[in-house]
């Protein structure tokens, strides 16, 4: 009986002895247990590619399991995401815009002012993010919104320099149309294009898009009297001009497939669309310019961080860390680095990651390196007016309403917007 006890204490012995030799790495491994994320990625253009990066970093985090869930192009990617919230059954990670956003979706923000990656954010990338001297989300990237051309459609049509003003635009759809080509490749279906961008856009052509911003609000600035949302508006009549038929009813993906098959010459869209390019059409040689609104000649990109990756405040301790490493590893590892440059094609908004030198993403970088002033400055205004704005402009493009009555009832949903809050 003896023996026994005493061999029974030597294999406990043993079992502690090497428990207290493992190594620190394994033991904190097998400590961790399986822990479930899910992501919220608004990349179409991306999906199978950011599903990849996803799987390489599962095989070195083997105790993580993340479901990732695509959203954009047609739908709208944060229509259902309130509700999912409200209920306690929010994605672990998903989108903000900032600015506005940040402070209308402050209760379901995590804090990641103590992530290191903060400090290695290019100048202002944070701003749009940061509330209170705190830091709630990570930039996505930057990306740049313009004119995407065909470079051998613009060559055939004997177009040899990029059209800097309105009137060469309009000078370029018209030798283009001359020479058999459709200038315009539209798709307005999705009211993002509409909403969001084309009209910061407008704004960005302001001296000062924030005082304009406050001016509209105090009844000071009217769209009515602006010549920048006119020349907007003169912008979308030329496109539709000289585009493809039906451009209410053409969404994102129409849109682009007219583009790769060389249907059409131009798409209003941004370099975010370079990855879609890369797998459909690979041969084709595609650039992009800033889209000219008047005959001023100083045409720029709107350009800036157009997202941040945000961690849901509701979620459990264990999710909300391995969140934060995830995000962390996409920010800072090497793996990361190559995967969002190389394969989603991002321009980074860190300083330690090379901009890539691709066409679209190219031009993007340089006409952002190159501007004192950020203007993608779309997600400054509240959800609702991007929506209103969005709605009115479709019912412009559906030729429901005059161009006075659309910039009319823009200042009406500013007005709105302005004495609900």
């Amino acid at each position: 009986m003896k023996k026994k006890l005493l061999y029974g204490l030597f294999a406990i012995l043993l079992l502690l002895l090497s428990a207290s030799n493992m190594p620190p790495e394994k033991e904190k491994k097998q400590a961790e247990e399986t822990v479930s994320l899910t992501i919220r990625n608004p990349k179409v253009e991306v999906a199978s590619e950011f599903e990849d990066m996803v799987s390489m970093y599962e095989k070195t985090h083997p105790h993580v399991h993340i479901q990732v869930e695509t959203v954009g192009g047609i739908s709208d990617d944060f229509s259902d995401l309130k509700t999912q919230m409200a209920v306690g059954e929010g994605p672990d990670i998903f989108t903000n815009v900032g600015y506005t956003a940040t402070k209308e979706w402050m209760r379901y923000l995590e804090d990641l002012s103590g992530e290191s990656w903060v400090s290695d954010a290019r100048d202002g990338t944070l701003d749009p993010i940061t509330e209170g001297g705190k830091v709630y989300g990570m930039p996505m990237n930057i990306e740049g919104f313009g004119i995407i051309y065909n470079k051998v459609l613009f060559e055939k049509a004997g177009i040899n320099e990029l059209p800097d003003t309105y009137t060469e635009l309009e000078r370029a759809a018209s030798q283009l149309k001359k020479a058999g080509v459709t200038p315009f490749a539209n798709g307005y279906y999705e009211e993002w294009k509409l909403g969001h961008h084309l009209t910061s856009l407008a704004f960005a052509e302001q001296s000062d898009p924030e005082a304009f911003m406050s001016e509209l609000a105090e009844g000071k600035a009217s769209f009515t009297d602006n010549d920048s949302f006119h020349n907007m508006l003169r912008f979308l009549d030329l496109t539709l001009a000289y585009g493809e038929p039906h451009a209410a009813t053409a969404d994102y993906y129409a849109e682009m497939e007219a583009f790769q098959k060389g249907e059409a010459a131009m798409i209003v869209q941004g370099n975010w669309v370079e990855p879609l390019l890369a797998k459909q059409a690979p041969d084709l040689d595609a650039g992009m310019f800033p889209i000219p609104l008047d005959d001023g000649g100083d045409a720029q990109l709107v350009t800036g961080v157009p997202s941040y990756w945000v961690v849901n405040k509701q979620s459990g301790a264990a999710e909300k860390r391995e969140a934060k490493r995830f995000l962390k590893w996409m920010a800072e590892s090497e793996e990361g680095h190559a995967y969002q440059t190389e394969h989603l094609r991002f321009i980074s908004a860190f300083r330690t990651v090379q901009p890539p030198e691709t066409s679209l993403s190219g031009d993007a970088w340089r006409q952002y390196d190159q501007q004192e002033r950020r203007n993608f400055n779309w997600s400054s205004y509240s959800p609702f007016m991007k929506d209103a704005f969005g709605r009115i402009l479709k019912q412009y493009v559906n030729e429901e309403m005059s161009k006075w009555d659309a910039l009319q009832d823009l200042d009406h949903a500013w007005r709105q917007n302005v004495s609900s809050h």
